[in-house]
């Protein structure tokens, strides 16, 4: 797995602490999240068969899951009878130097990339530029990302956290060749990046692909996306290496029939997407490399609870209605898999064995906004209070519970302690408890303590108001 995004403070709250400080940054997440938010609502809306989809989704996803060593040994052989060559990564490691050797075999010192979260998860750039081989990014968000020496912070829109004339002043000064006289406004932008892109795809003979889904019956990949850089990067160089998560995976065309209207409807609040690109194995003549990666899933896959992770679609509506990310924003979340999403997926690709990687499954406030907006009904909630038992626990926490558990186990001495802190309740301090207490105030407030307990009231007055 791939290190913390360098520069992260050590834990969540820490980092959405300092983020809810800039508040360009909370104008910029509020306006384009409820921008999509709304695009998403509207285009759902005009579905009378929206559950019955996202049920079939689920239930897709679910099935392909129960089965996956065996579709993912039926796409392997539909590849490589496809004249396309698969390769098997355990880890972020195994896959880098896969990637890396492959590209080095070439000659090339150079890739174009089209949009893939699992390159970013392993760190790919980093690594293939320890061997010299430079990559540049083709879609436009992540170019703005890479030019400004940024973190992705959505998984849709990963420069959701720039608005447009911070986009123009890194065009200016760390695009080659962008006009100085460029003005802010989005055709302005655009046709300088169209520029600046062409140049690359003109040269690059090797691409680097992610997928969003992968077909087992047949061995075809498949890319959604908006601009159509995707397909200039498909299909114009003479190498394409696909590095795509074992979790991709569709059994059939008919299933896919499912995704391609949840899909767009759920990320960019289209009917439609734009942009859909499909390929199959070695094509015109390119040489094509499959690298199936699996970089913890396993170990999600044997998760009960957690499984259920896998089941997503990267379509970032959890993102788009959270109140946590709408505030902190992705950077705090340090990792490619920011918001909701994140905070389950993330601790467990990684583990909880860093101070950041416990403290997610804690950034939420548990509203089930998330649920409610998958179009694959992932339970966020309950797969994150399923890690947040998981996660360690400081010594006086762990004191703490299990004395809570031993009084709210017997009503006896549950009516005793209430009557007690009844009668000390002017002892307890208004704002903050003090030594291990502490903690737990820093971000709410000591509940006033009534001086009778709900229990002796009914008992006093017989259930009488």
């Amino acid at each position: 797995m791939s290190a913390t995004f360098l520069g992260m403070p050590g834990n969540f709250p820490k980092n959405a602490a300092k983020a809810v400080e800039d508040s360009q940054l909370r104008f910029n997440l509020r306006k384009a999240t409820h921008t999509i938010r709304g695009k998403r609502a509207a285009v759902v809306g005009e579905l009378p068969d929206w559950a019955e989809l996202r049920a079939a989704g689920k239930a897709v996803k679910d099935h392909t899951l129960r089965h996956l060593d065996r579709y993912l040994l039926q796409l392997e052989e539909a590849v490589r009878r496809a004249g396309g060559t698969v390769h098997w990564a355990r880890d972020a490691d195994e896959a880098n130097r896969i990637v890396g050797d492959l590209v080095a075999a070439t000659g090339e010192t150079e890739v174009v990339k089209v949009k893939s979260m699992a390159t970013q998860e392993i760190g790919l750039n980093e690594a293939l530029a320890r061997r010299g081989i430079t990559a540049y990014e083709t879609d436009l968000a992540e170019l703005i990302v890479q030019l400004g020496d940024d973190f992705p912070s959505h998984i849709l829109v990963p420069a959701i956290h720039r608005n447009r004339s911070e986009i123009r002043e890194i065009f200016l000064d760390h695009m080659p060749g962008a006009p100085p006289g460029l003005t802010d406004e989005p055709p302005a932008l655009a046709e300088a990046a169209r520029l600046h892109l062409r140049e690359r795809f003109l040269k690059s003979k090797v691409a680097v692909s992610g997928a969003n889904f992968m077909i087992a019956e047949t061995g075809t990949l498949v890319v959604l996306e908006s601009e159509g850089n995707g397909r200039m990067c498909l299909t114009l160089p003479e190498t394409l290496i696909s590095v795509v998560g074992i979790e991709k995976l569709l059994p059939s065309w008919q299933d896919l029939e499912v995704f391609l209207q949840l899909l767009p409807r759920s990320s960019t609040g289209e009917r439609m997407n734009p942009y859909t690109s499909t390929w199959t194995g070695a094509t015109e003549g390119q040489d094509f490399h499959l690298v199936l990666l699996d970089n913890g899933r396993t170990d999600v896959l044997a998760d009960e609870v957690g499984r259920q992770a896998l089941r997503c679609i990267r379509c970032s509506a959890c993102l788009n209605v959270c109140p946590v990310y709408e505030r902190a924003g992705g950077h705090a979340y340090g990792s490619v898999y920011p918001g909701p999403i994140g905070a389950i997926l993330t601790p467990q690709l990684r583990g909880m064995s860093s101070d950041l990687d416990a403290s997610l499954p804690f950034a939420s406030s548990l509203c089930g906004a998330c649920l409610e907006v998958c179009p694959v009904a992932i339970d966020i909630p309950e797969v994150l209070v399923d890690l947040r038992a998981k996660a360690p626990h400081a010594a006086a926490e762990r004191a703490g519970m299990k004395a809570a558990g031993w009084v709210l186990g017997d009503q006896a001495r549950l009516a005793r302690a209430q009557r007690l802190a009844g009668r000390l309740r002017r002892l307890v301090p208004r704002r903050r408890l003090p030594g291990p207490l502490s903690a737990w105030t820093d971000t709410r407030d000591v509940p006033d303590i009534p001086e009778e307990s709900f229990r002796d009231w009914w008992e006093r007055d017989d259930g009488r108001a």
